[in-house]
């Protein structure tokens, strides 16, 4: 007989957490009939400086299917937080699930961005992405480097081996499900090696709340300048220079200058 739901809860607390975020933002997406469009990243979105997208179209999922294979494969991956003894441990787990979230994005945008100026593929221009597989990949690699021994287990019945995990689950994923995002889980897997085989690395926790601090501020300021929230206590305003934007916080008198961004499809990740 298997150990209680409630004792490997405890075991994996940020991963838990992470899928009941997961979860909350699904649930409140089909209440509120919100669609993909509304919190997916897109390249034309992006470039009109919705850059919030970035985080909110990693925690949303469209379907029920599509967030429970997504935080099926994310619990299994949870281990990563039972292995202090090798380096990792939940405090590692939650630094670079900041990383992987934030630049796995950036990296997507990248990929659309060459794509589309190089090879002037205007689909990649209107694809919307949504979903949390790009860090699922992203933890994906770094196991299959750091425990390669490990297995992974799917809906409790499917395991497959680690070293093997993110290349099958890629290939798998682009025959099987159509709109799954190829581009969206390589980039997963690109990040994964590049925090697995210490190209990025020297997270610790006082960077990881200082990045935290930044993409809140973004993810803020990029909410109102794009019209998508009205905070209240924040007013963008033009400047003498056309080319530059103000910020002014309603009630204080201090000022930022920053420079302004000129102004179809659904993917899966």
């Amino acid at each position: 007989m298997g150990r209680p739901l409630f004792y490997e809860i405890l075991e994996k607390p940020s991963t838990s957490c992470i899928i009941g975020i997961c979860s909350a933002v699904w649930f409140y997406i089909q209440k509120k009939g919100i669609g993909y469009q509304h919190v997916g990243l897109s390249y034309g979105t992006a470039v009109e400086g919705h850059h919030w997208r970035i985080i909110t179209s990693a925690f949303s999922h469209i379907s029920v299917i599509h967030l429970v294979f997504n935080m099926s494969a994310l619990w299994s991956l949870g281990v990563v937080e039972q292995l202090g003894h090798l380096g990792l441990g939940v405090a590692y787990y939650l630094q670079y699930t900041l990383v992987l979230v934030a630049l796995s994005g950036l990296l997507v945008l990248g990929m659309y961005h060459f794509l589309i100026q190089r090879f002037k593929i205007e689909y990649f221009r209107r694809v919307t992405a949504v979903g949390y597989s790009c860090v699922v990949f992203g933890w994906m690699t770094i196991l299959s480097v750091k425990q390669p021994s490990s297995k992974l287990d799917l809906f409790g019945f499917l395991s497959l081996p680690i070293s093997f995990a993110p290349f099958e689950s890629l290939i798998f994923t682009s025959i099987i499900v159509p709109q799954a995002s190829f581009l969206g889980h390589l980039s997963g897997i690109i990040i994964g090696y590049a925090i697995a085989w210490g190209l990025i690395h020297g997270m610790t926790n006082y960077w990881a709340i200082s990045m935290l601090g930044w993409i809140v501020v973004v993810f803020v300021f990029s909410l109102k300048r794009s019209g998508a929230y009205n905070f209240n206590f924040l007013e963008i305003e033009s400047v003498t220079d056309p080319s530059l934007r103000s910020v002014r916080f309603i009630g204080n008198a201090r000022t930022l200058q920053m420079s302004t961004i000129p102004v179809g499809g659904i993917e899966m990740v």
